[in-house]
């Protein structure tokens, strides 16, 4: 199990998280209801919904981005080098501390 914040875009607030290893980042942000991960498809990487910022201190520890989350992010609103969808990063051990942003809304 990992601690994961979610930090919101406009308030800053922070939601601090344990997610089962196993389970995505965007799994544990819907199963506790934070704001601002939509998640329209559910986690098929079929849509944008679920974009966030990954703190760099974690975007290496990471699975690689694949060529269907990167057309998704192509369509994610004001993606960056650190974005990534939150239905493609499986926790583990090694994401115990990790920060993801919010994007101030999603596509």
């Amino acid at each position: 199990m990992a601690k994961i914040t979610y930090i919101e875009f406009l308030n800053k607030k922070k939601h601090v998280i344990e997610v089962p290893n196993g389970m995505t980042i965007m799994d544990g942000a819907v199963q506790n209801a934070i704001p601002g991960v939509d998640a329209e498809c559910g986690g098929a990487c079929a849509c944008a919904t679920c974009h966030v910022y990954i703190d760099e201190n974690f975007f290496n520890k990471i699975s690689k981005i694949e060529s269907a989350e990167q057309d998704m992010l192509d369509m994610a609103y004001e993606p960056n080098k650190l974005s990534r969808l939150s239905c493609q990063i499986v926790v583990n051990d090694d994401l115990d501390g990790m920060v993801v942003n919010l994007p101030l809304k999603q596509a």
